[in-house]
């Protein structure tokens, strides 16, 4: 240690290799007051460890814990926090957790606040509930961390419950939980909220965690004006700002309009990450940019620095796949530096069904089944891929070999959210207390849409049904039923907004293409892969989805 006191004396830092070896002389002599030292120099005055030393660090965190209760030496509040933020597996937090109750430290806040973090972490949800639930007296770095684990793990209706607990409490809500209940908005869909919760970030006008917070929730909620407002007014812009603006703009639509914010950013933002390329290569698929999406993808490295992932190659992939080159998407999945999953072969397996090749989907659909044989998605693209091409006998097959696994089609369900409740509708549902008018004002559109030359597509009926019967299927899909209670519920200058758990179909997004025009309505219906905003007869996509 004579060398670390010359070094302090000197203002001197040594490589993260140096503070490594002293380290382990610490654990070595079992140093703990040492070890506590040099911890204490390296991140004194500003300066910043690489990863790898901290995990030492942590690491040093455990095992000095261990050789100080060997040693009688009693742990405070600041060696628990330390320790358990140190842990990676479950054992070790629920020793931890005892031997906090043993020396009367789990009621301190800071601990508690820990615990609750570790918990949430490790996906330990109840037990994190279970240590807020003991609190004696309320705080509010402890009601952050529960709501905080709650929001980070998309469970957004215990977030928000917790959040009003919080201020029925009389605790005032801060960064931190603005940002949580942000996350939570986000997972819901909730924008009217978000809103709400807008009004109070204004207090925290410059905090750029909280605005990259709010951004995401407008991009995520479809509200692309006001996602652009908070962007412009932003004082400082991270990586995390402009990447967030360019995939909100790509998946709702705008995908020129990202890949030219995303050449503003190369000239005067900050170097772009992985999540900055992921928004772009999006842009380009879902604007079929085909020879900007490769140029991008192939150039990764260079431009950027950045090796492609999964995830890059999964919107190459889709790309391709929309473009209907699925050689080229076969190719790209043999050059892949990562094994395929069940999300690449579905990729190919639904572009199979988009562009008909159905020995192709056969045997994506296998390559499936073998990594996951109880994935429901490909059983149901395979039926009907075979379906469209009349291929009966192999449809009884395959839903043979789904009722033998038990497997059943999630069915489409689209809701909306009308004065601060969620109507939900589903296929052939008909407990909604206003059905019958809503089937009723449905076929009077239907009726005036086929005058004007609407006909109903039946490629997207998805059995072996025909004529009227399956016409009429095609009327009952859960996003026409939202649509006309949207129109039903909102004056003309309300946005409808809609969310859909399954992707739109192709005649529901030429319905809501005619039904916008006829009524002169702004309809954004999000399902899972991107938002579709309809207006004066055409959609953001660009019929290209």
């Amino acid at each position: 240690m004579h060398a670390l006191e010359t070094m302090e004396k000197h203002g001197v830092y040594a490589d993260a290799v140096t503070y490594s070896n002293l380290i382990k002389c610490c654990l070595a002599h079992k140093a703990v007051r040492e070890g506590k030292r040099l911890h204490h120099h390296v991140f004194s005055n500003g300066y910043a460890p690489k990863t790898f030393l901290i995990n030492t660090f942590l690491n040093m965190a455990m095992r000095l814990f261990v050789l100080m209760v060997r040693d009688g030496v009693m742990p405070n509040m600041f060696t628990f926090s330390s320790v358990l933020r140190a842990c990676e597996r479950l054992y070790d937090v629920k020793q931890l957790h005892c031997s906090m109750v043993k020396v009367g430290l789990e009621s301190d806040v800071f601990v508690r606040s820990a615990l609750i973090d570790v918990y949430s972490k490790l996906g330990e949800l109840l037990e994190a509930m279970n240590v807020f639930r003991e609190m004696v007296t309320g705080d509010n770095v402890v009601w952050n961390s529960i709501i905080a684990a709650f929001a980070q793990h998309s469970d957004g209706d215990e977030a928000l419950y917790l959040y009003k607990s919080m201020r029925r409490a009389s605790f005032p809500a801060d960064q931190s939980t603005l940002t949580s209940v942000l996350r939570a908005c986000t997972s819901l869909s909730l924008l009217e909220l978000g809103r709400q919760v807008h009004v109070h970030v204004l207090k925290f006008d410059q905090d750029l965690i909280l605005n990259n917070a709010l951004l995401d929730m407008y991009c995520k909620c479809g509200s692309l004006e006001d996602a652009k407002f908070i962007f412009n007014r932003m004082a400082e812009k991270d990586v995390i700002s402009w990447s967030t603006m360019i995939a909100g703009l790509a998946q709702n639509g705008f995908s020129m309009e990202a890949l030219n914010l995303f050449g503003s950013m190369k000239v005067q933002g900050p170097k772009p990450n992985h999540i900055t390329i992921l928004g772009v290569l999006f842009a380009c698929s879902h604007a079929g940019l085909v020879n900007e999406g490769w140029y991008y993808f192939r150039s990764m490295k260079t431009l950027c620095g950045i090796d492609p992932g999964r995830e890059h190659y999964g919107c190459m992939l889709d790309l391709l796949g929309r473009a209907g080159k699925l050689d080229d998407m076969v190719k790209l999945i043999q050059e892949m530096n990562c094994e395929p999953d069940v999300v690449t072969w579905r990729t190919l397996l639904d572009a199979c069904r988009a562009h008909r090749n159905v020995d192709l989907a056969a045997y994506a659909a296998k390559e499936i089944q073998k990594l996951d044989p109880e994935d429901i998605g490909a059983y149901v693209l395979l039926s009907n891929i075979y379906a469209n091409s009349k291929r009966w006998s192999d449809v009884a097959e395959v839903r043979k070999a789904m009722r033998v696994r038990g497997l059943r089609k999630e069915p489409g369900c689209s809701w909306i959210e009308v004065n601060n409740k969620i109507h939900a509708f589903i296929l052939g549902d008909k407990s909604h207390p206003q059905i019958d008018e809503i089937d009723k004002q449905l076929n009077q559109f239907i009726n005036r849409l086929t005058g004007a030359g609407y006909v109903p597509d039946t490629n997207f009926v998805l059995q072996d049904l025909e004529g009227e019967q399956g016409e009429d299927s095609l009327r009952s899909h859960s996003e026409k039923l939202a649509i006309v209670y949207g129109i039903m519920s909102f004056p003309r200058e309300k946005t409808i907004r809609i969310w859909k758990n399954l992707k739109i179909c192709g005649d529901c997004h030429i319905f809501a293409k005619l039904i916008a025009k006829l009524e002169q309505r702004h309809i954004v219906i999000r399902d899972p892969i991107r938002y579709h905003h309809f207006k004066d007869g055409v959609c953001s996509c660009g019929d290209y989805w």
